[in-house]
């Protein structure tokens, strides 16, 4: 049924913009230089990167993926504690879809009345004209939607094209083809079947909540006892107790997965809103205030009983928690982003020999270390050890290029080297048998450094 009022705008308003951002976003542009995609928002599993406008995330990153996990949950919790399934209601993918199937569908056959009324009617060609554009319609949304969520994995232009010119790989077009049926299916024809049987959040949910949080509520202690208007006006007038519920059945109607508010909590319900623009109408039609159904508590119902005022409590020790865990982990995330490092350095020990003790009573130690270059263009980085002797000689095997005695080793963009590494302490005598030293590696253009620990070994006792 179709309902008017300031949910149902709600409802609209934000499916039209998260629809927007998921079916428009992957063909946002940002020059991030070269050897690098354009495309804001990429999944590159090929280049095995992650992009988001500035961000992007390497795989050895993947506690940024966990944080994101984190910070979700806990916001529908938060959600949760606030004012019940809003997520659901408002946000949840299955919800917005829906949402878009049956606005299709009541534009091609028409309201509520008007498909039952189509339903009983014999396949003339109006009615399977009808029932054919509502499912060209449906598919050609659900089409749109798997192409969308494809183009998120590579550049989305160019993808479009080879799609277009059956040029793409046949990993897209099988993706798309399930990605399209599972939406024309469950928006489709399994809309409240999703929601009542197949999601698990509303039996998580209903053990997460407390007394305080709103929820879509029928307030029984104005609606009570229900009945036709004719009846209640005739029960007003003898001076008996009547409620302002009609017994319309306008908000059943509105319901999209077909609960009786009136009935009290449920968890088939979604708590989407419509219920309440539903009734609003009636009562303003029928001249009774609105808000017979709203977002309340069991418990403001029972305190208007009892004759106290109504109390709501958002901000609480429950929503401050979620709250501050959210907050918290963001904060961490950041940190870490922003002082994170575009290279890196390994370095392995040679494990025989450990050390090679040289005629001029110097000690030699090779390495083998793996140097990493995080960015999309070619740098130069200079490698030093620290914690020997001044005089001590670093030799990296086929680096030609030296600063200062250092090697000045090239590493291509987003690449890695390996070097076998040899470091010379021309008098060992004063070196203990192990000790402790930094390699260090430094960018010659921004001077970022990165540094790995290790050992220098020497022969074991005073060396003479």
């Amino acid at each position: 049924m179709a309902v008017h009022g300031t949910f149902r705008k709600i409802k609209w308003t934000l499916l039209f913009i998260t629809l927007g951002i998921y079916y428009f976003l992957p063909f946002i542009r940002l020059d991030r230089g070269p050897n690098a995609p354009s495309q804001a928002v990429l999944v590159d599993l090929e280049g095995r990167r992650g992009y988001f406008f500035f961000i992007e995330i390497w795989p050895q990153e993947v506690y940024y993926i966990t944080g994101l996990l984190i910070i979700a949950s806990v916001t529908l919790f938060l959600m949760n504690a606030v004012a019940g399934r809003l997520w659901c209601g408002y946000l949840c993918p299955q919800t917005v879809w829906t949402d878009l199937f049956l606005f299709i569908e009541r534009k091609v056959e028409g309201d509520r009345r008007a498909r039952i009324a189509l339903d009983k009617q014999p396949w003339t060609f109006s009615r399977v004209r009808k029932c054919a554009t509502k499912h060209f319609l449906w598919l050609m949304v659900a089409w749109w939607t798997g192409g969308a969520l494809v183009l998120y994995f590579s550049d989305a232009p160019t993808l479009v094209y080879n799609l277009a010119t059956l040029q793409a790989p046949v990993v897209a077009y099988v993706w798309i083809g399930i990605l399209t049926a599972t939406t024309y299916l469950l928006a489709g024809h399994m809309r409240e079947q999703v929601c009542i049987y197949m999601c698990p959040w509303p039996r998580i949910q209903a053990a997460l909540t407390d007394e305080q949080a709103l929820n879509v509520t029928y307030r029984w202690d104005r609606g009570e006892p229900r009945g036709s208007l004719k009846h209640n006006k005739a029960l007003e007038l003898q001076g008996l107790p009547a409620g302002d519920c009609v017994d319309c059945y306008q908000c059943l109607h509105a319901c999209p997965t077909g609960v009786d508010i009136r009935k009290g909590a449920q968890l088939d319900c979604i708590q989407c809103g419509l219920c309440i623009d539903a009734c609003d109408a009636v009562m303003q039609k029928v001249g009774k205030p609105s808000g017979l159904i709203a977002y309340d508590t069991d418990e403001n119902i029972e305190r208007r009983v009892e004759g106290k005022d109504s109390v709501y409590k958002i901000v609480r020790g429950r929503t401050v928690a979620y709250a501050a865990i959210i907050v918290g982990v963001s904060a961490i995330m950041l940190t870490a982003l922003l002082t994170r490092d575009y290279a890196g350095i390994s370095v392995l020990h040679d494990r025989n020999p450990i050390y090679v003790s040289l005629s001029d009573k110097g000690v030699r130690n090779g390495y083998t270390v793996r140097l990493l270059n995080k960015r999309t263009h070619e740098r130069h980085f200079m490698l030093h050890v620290e914690g020997l002797p001044a005089d001590t000689e670093i030799t990296a095997v086929g680096i030609e290029d030296s600063f200062a005695g250092r090697p000045v080793i090239a590493i291509g963009p987003d690449r890695t080297r390996e070097l076998r590494v040899l470091v010379v302490v021309p008098d060992a005598r004063e070196l203990a048998e192990s000790t402790s030293i930094t390699f260090r590696l430094t960018e010659s253009v921004m001077g970022e450094v990165v540094t790995t620990e290790d050992y220098f070994k020497v022969p074991r006792g005073e060396m003479k």
